[in-house]
């Protein structure tokens, strides 16, 4: 089964956590700190694989995960980094948020290879803390989180021309017998679920790459049916093909097929519109006579509009060869090269603001009350109670800004800085 979206969970590696260790030697009783830091957690990294074409594989694994970082060890052995998860996905895949639906990635064009999600970085040993002052620090700084990310994959088939039209008009046979694609073909009354793509050559290295857009209906941009599953790989195309039964075989009316597709093309997105569209006029092998009203009427209608009719038989190949040059020239006209979107959301950026600190002033007693999932964690793992535990903490407070930004407050000597329960009276070094 052909699969076009999926939603996924991707996990970086957590960093390892840095070791507290000592030196233990013969003749040296009280070696100084030699505690490893740990190793940095690995990334995830997604990458375009050419020889896949759909996002199957994610509809069966729902968890991706990179390999956490290993623990630093003593002996100032520092830990493993763990291996990253390279995460292979076909050209034209777009990575989003999942709730917000904003583009994280978009591995198209020269974007082959793209970081998603950045391993934690490893804790620092104790031999990091070590000063002249306190020459044995029994604390070690732990490994950095995880990212942990719900993403949607969308996958936008990527081709030069988008051949549209309803259902049992010929769009599979002229993509057939044009290009090296094989699609299932036969007199059915439904359409086509799967985009497939084909290469057609016109000698000397002169090509171009055209796609059979699934069959569209009335109400495909309001989602009717599979409506923006198909509109979705239009986009991408630089030049439309209308595909009509030329020769009223399923008796319909080819100016009113166009138009219905137009339409939906507008209300899916109007640029669409501005597309260089071509019409194929297709079973003329069918017509008796060589030639019928229908064409005249299409001509009458668009060519004046600049939109050319070629009566072409998908299946006698007549008229197709001029069909494909004429699109190749109209090719090389559109400069433009396809839609590629801007990276919107930045899940690294995006974990910061999220273990960002907040410093407000308590209305009912005037204390400075700071708080945040990185002061939650840090006051977690370090023993306040010892002296030297609260250096440690002192430092990382000064460190993160957060005694320059308490001194641009007002704050005096004496005052109260409250953290999560905890109180302390604030005094300038």
């Amino acid at each position: 089964m052909f699969a076009d979206s999926a939603k996924i969970i991707i996990k970086s590696g957590k960093g390892g956590n840095g070791h507290v260790s000592f030196r233990r030697e013969k003749y040296v009783p009280d070696g100084g700190p030699d505690g490893g830091d740990g190793g940095k957690g690995g990334d995830v990294i997604f990458e375009v694989d050419e020889s896949i074409n759909t996002l199957n594989e994610f509809r069966h694994k729902r968890k991706w995960a990179a390999e956490n970082g290993e623990d630093g060890k003593k002996r100032n052995c520092h830990g493993k980094k763990g291996a990253d998860l390279l995460v292979k996905v076909p050209a034209g895949t777009i990575i989003r948020d999942a709730k917000t639906d904003m583009v994280i990635a978009d591995m198209s064009g020269d974007n082959r290879r793209q970081i998603i999600l950045t391993g934690g970085k490893g804790g620092l040993g104790n031999q990091h803390f070590a000063t002249s002052t306190m020459q044995a620090p029994k604390y070690a700084q732990p490994g950095q989180e995880a990212l942990e990310l719900e993403v949607r994959l969308e996958l936008k088939v990527i081709a030069d021309v988008g051949l549209v039209g309803f259902p049992n008009v010929g769009k599979s046979t002229l993509l057939s017998s044009t290009t090296n694609a094989e699609p299932k073909i036969a007199n059915y009354h439904f359409t086509t679920l799967n985009p497939i793509l084909g290469v057609v050559d016109l000698g000397d290295g002169v090509g171009f790459v055209m796609a059979d857009i699934p069959g569209l209906i009335e109400g495909a941009s309001e989602g009717i049916g599979l409506g923006h599953e198909f509109l979705k790989h239009v986009e991408r195309t630089r030049v439309l093909i209308h595909v009509v039964d030329a020769a009223g075989t399923e008796g319909r009316d080819p100016i009113a097929d166009i138009e219905a597709i137009n339409q939906e093309l507008m209300a899916f997105n109007p640029k669409l519109l501005e597309k260089p569209q071509v019409i194929a006029a297709n079973k003329i092998d069918a017509i008796y006579g060589g030639d019928n009203d229908i064409i005249e009427t299409l001509r009458a209608e668009y060519e004046p509009k600049g939109i050319r009719v070629f009566p072409i038989s998908a299946v006698s190949r007549q008229g197709v060869k001029e069909l494909m040059f004429y699109v190749k020239a109209l090719l090389d006209e559109v400069q433009e090269p396809p839609v590629i979107y801007e990276q919107e959301y930045f899940p690294d950026t995006h974990n910061e603001q999220e273990e960002a600190y907040t410093v407000t002033i308590s209305p009912e007693d005037g204390a400075y009350v700071v708080e945040g999932p990185k002061i939650d964690k840090m006051l977690g793992y370090t023993n306040i109670e010892s002296e030297k535990g609260f250096l440690f903490f002192q430092k990382f407070l000064k460190q993160q800004g957060i005694l320059k930004e308490l001194e641009q407050m007002g704050i005096q000597d004496g005052d109260t800085v409250r953290m999560y329960g905890l109180e302390f009276d604030y005094y300038k070094e």
